[in-house]
């Protein structure tokens, strides 16, 4: 099938570089005005200005007509959970009373509340919730989604989890890509045995869910309520031994936690850093570790120390923007709103914001040769905007806008 989007008003490609962007190259967005895409077989075969791309657009071509508007790629969220059963709405109200994340988590609530209600679940249950939350995210214009296990917390149920995303990806249209994370939190049944349930993380979990390919990534969640350097190094070494990519959360609430091991162990992510010296960030960019930036996170909990976003644009680092969503603390499904977070919040400009949510997190995954932008050869998810400029995107806070989305030049509607 060939088809062809006409009468775009301002098309951001972000094409140019093989590489994440970093620096002042997060402000280039190769934009085009008066432009057109060219779609053969789900993928882009030219993008250019309109003048040029027309005498290419067989008589037989789909054409669609972009009135004017902004273009943009589809976004890629890379740093997601989920997969749960229920909510955390109670607790939502007991952090306005003013009960902190950690003492929520002390007297039984937090993941472990999350992780009952999962492990209850059955898969259809989970299935089910995992699709509508995606349906949520492909609505704002997601169209490639890292999602992680880690509310299971043992075996029957991180499998469970992680064919839910097994299934949710063969489903389609949006791009599922897998991480185990059951090193997020200590479960109940292993209290005072911590080492035990790292061993069993390490020398059993990891090589079964390896072995049947179940996860491309394996993270862990390193800080002072859950898990140590030296613990998180034990998880993260068994992974990579048994030939998954790592990913890390880290100095979400303290610094030391986390950051230095993922340059350490060349994790491609670490991800949180609300806490991370400058120290910590040149070991950062040295290992060339992707920071994955969850302002959503940090605006849920009620909090005001966002990552040092320009510090780190400063420092030299491919920066990465996320949803972090989560029944607990980002119920945050729209990448647009994180947008806005990130320029209101983090200081960064709208263009830098649109890169690190576009082609910096589809290199974070390892798919910045397929998705992330708009150039000949990357498959076409594309999202057609209400706006005629994409700085809108972030300047319009929350608005109810629907992007027309296309998923490899389909489009879409949940």
């Amino acid at each position: 099938m060939i088809s062809a989007i006409v009468n775009i008003g301002q098309l951001v490609t972000l094409a140019g570089l093989q590489r994440p962007r970093v620096g002042v190259e997060l402000r280039s967005l190769a934009l085009i005005q008066d432009a057109a895409l060219l779609i053969e077989d789900g993928r882009i075969v030219a993008a250019g200005a309109y003048a040029e791309i027309r005498t290419k657009i067989p008589p037989h071509a789909v054409l669609i007509d972009a009135q004017s508007r902004c273009v943009t790629p589809g976004f890629v969220d890379a740093h997601t959970h989920l997969v749960f059963a229920g909510n955390r709405a109670a607790e939502f109200e007991q952090r306005i009373a003013g009960a902190t994340y950690q003492q929520i988590a002390a007297s039984g609530g937090g993941i472990l509340s999350t992780v009952a209600l999962t492990r209850a679940a059955t898969e259809e249950d989970l299935f089910h919730a995992a699709r509508r939350h995606r349906d949520w995210m492909l609505r704002s214009g997601t169209t490639t989604i890292e999602a992680k296990s880690g509310y299971g917390l043992e075996r029957a149920t991180e499998l469970r989890m992680l064919r839910v995303l097994a299934r949710l990806d063969a489903e389609g249209p949006v791009r599922i890509v897998p991480t185990l994370l059951a090193a997020h939190t200590v479960p109940p049944e292993f209290a005072g045995r911590r080492a035990e349930y790292v061993r069993w993380i390490a020398d059993e979990l990891i090589p079964e869910v390896a072995a049947a390919g179940l996860a491309r990534y394996c993270d862990a969640f390193c800080d002072d309520h859950a898990f140590n350097v030296d613990e998180t190094r034990s998880v993260l070494t068994s992974a990579r031994r048994h030939g998954m990519q790592l990913r890390v959360h880290a100095e979400q609430f303290r610094p030391g936690t986390g950051a230095a091991l993922a340059a350490e162990l060349g994790a491609a992510t670490a991800d949180h850093l609300e806490t991370a010296t400058a120290e910590t960030l040149s070991h950062l960019r040295t290992a060339g570790v992707q920071p994955v930036l969850l302002p959503g996170s940090v605006f849920a909990l009620g909090r005001t120390n966002y990552p040092p976003a320009r510090t780190m644009v400063e420092t030299g680092l491919a920066v990465v923007l996320a949803s972090d969503f989560n029944p607990g603390s980002s119920p945050i499904a729209s990448m647009p709103f994180i947008l806005s977070l990130a320029c209101l919040q983090m200081h960064l400009s709208p263009a830098e914001a649109l890169s690190a949510a576009t082609i910096n997190a589809a290199w974070s995954l390892g798919l910045g040769g397929q998705v992330g932008s708009l150039e000949v050869g990357k498959q076409a998810d594309i999202l057609i905007h209400e706006f005629a400029d994409y700085r809108e995107l972030a300047y319009f806070i929350a608005a109810p806008a629907r992007p027309r989305v296309f998923v490899a030049g389909r489009e879409v509607t949940p």
